[in-house]
């Protein structure tokens, strides 16, 4: 957002050259974070401007546009940026995201939308997908599920849960739901009462790990320094599960998932299920990034375009961040515009050898 410091920790240089690795990948995610001035045009832009790159030696940065306008500078007519990064076709899209959330207990065709907000359905649609990266229908859908998950965890009857959700009662929705919560919704409420979770904690290349499974495949692959760190992990995410050690019964997947580490492809024989909740954002970016080959890194830009969703590259870091099988879904391929590593819900180090053994493998 605006006036907010890049990479305050850095020395003076170090930020420079990071702002100036924005400016030459166009990084949108860094827009509003500061803008530049080139001195040979008189004219300052946000990072992601696409008009043509200027020359190093004539760029100066700026926290705020007010700043480069003190120092004699003019905004962009291309990419304006003393608008704010949410501009007025975001702040469309925004106002079809509340209308939706306010009205999950109504039917919401395309065709509704579109007499609402004055646009065609064909154009709304296309609009919200380009934004967002998902279907109107499936925004409502995962809106419907977080309320769903909300409520059930606040103790309401699954009934209440599912009307006050927007859901209907036919068996259909009820079974929709049981396969995105990853557990019939009675189950989910009691917070994962009797199903059954087996676990396994061994040494990995990353120090300690734990596998866990439901009856349908595997649910949890963590990393942490101790066991009772990684057990005590498992228990907030399942609170209440009969949770059961079984060494035995998951080591062909923990030797397949050690062996994946080190350079083996998966094979048949060894393939990893998974059991595992996921929003329709999430699903579309974490199937994306198992496609990723063995050894190869993509930018959180990358990602967002081959998933159709060229502007989401922030909602792509927050998939990687909230990814729950480490490894199977390998989060850590995905790196910055620069190239540098960032954030890993596991530790920055743990994603530095990761990547590190690819290299190597």
């Amino acid at each position: 957002m605006p006036g907010r410091q890049l990479n305050s920790t850095l020395q003076p240089e170090a930020n420079e050259e990071v702002r100036w690795n924005a400016v030459m990948t166009r990084d949108d995610a860094r827009d509003g974070e500061f803008v530049f001035a080139v001195s040979s045009t008189g004219i300052y832009c946000r990072p992601s401007c696409p008009a043509r790159r200027p020359r190093r030696e004539n760029v100066r940065f700026f926290l705020r546009p007010e700043q480069a306008e003190q120092a004699g500078y003019r905004a962009c007519l291309r990419c304006r940026p003393k608008s704010s990064k949410d501009n007025g076709e975001s702040e469309g899209v925004k106002s079809i995201c509340r209308f939706i959330e306010q009205h999950l207990d109504e039917p919401l065709t395309l065709a509704r939308l579109g007499k609402e907000f004055r646009q065609s359905p064909f154009h709304l649609q296309r609009r919200f997908k380009k934004a967002l990266g998902i279907t109107p229908r499936e925004y409502a859908d995962s809106c419907r599920l977080r309320m769903l998950k909300r409520n059930l965890q606040a103790g309401d009857s699954v009934t209440r849960a599912m009307y006050d959700a927007g859901y209907g009662s036919s068996s259909r929705l009820y079974e929709r739901t049981a396969s995105q919560l990853g557990m019939t919704p009675d189950r989910y409420r009691r917070g994962a009462v009797a199903a059954p979770i087996r676990y396994t904690c061994a040494d990995s290349p990353l120090g300690r790990m734990l596998i866990a499974a439901t009856n349908r495949g595997i649910c949890s692959i963590q990393f942490a320094p101790t066991d009772g760190e990684l057990i005590e992990g498992l228990k907030r995410e399942f609170p209440f599960a009969a949770r059961k050690p079984d060494e035995s019964g998951l080591q062909s997947w923990v030797s397949a998932l050690l062996a994946h580490m080190r350079g083996q492809d998966l094979d048949s024989s060894s393939s990893l299920p998974l059991d595992i909740r996921a929003t329709a954002f999430q699903r579309r970016v974490w199937t994306y990034l198992q496609s990723i080959p063995f050894g190869t890194t993509k930018t959180y830009r990358e990602v967002a375009q081959a998933i159709g969703a060229p502007t989401a590259c922030r909602a792509v870091a927050r998939a990687c961040a909230t990814n729950p099988v480490a490894i199977a879904i390998p989060c850590h391929r995905v790196v910055r515009g620069d190239g540098s590593t960032s954030g890993y819900r596991w530790g920055v180090e743990r994603k530095k050898a990761l990547l590190e053994m690819e290299r190597q493998s």
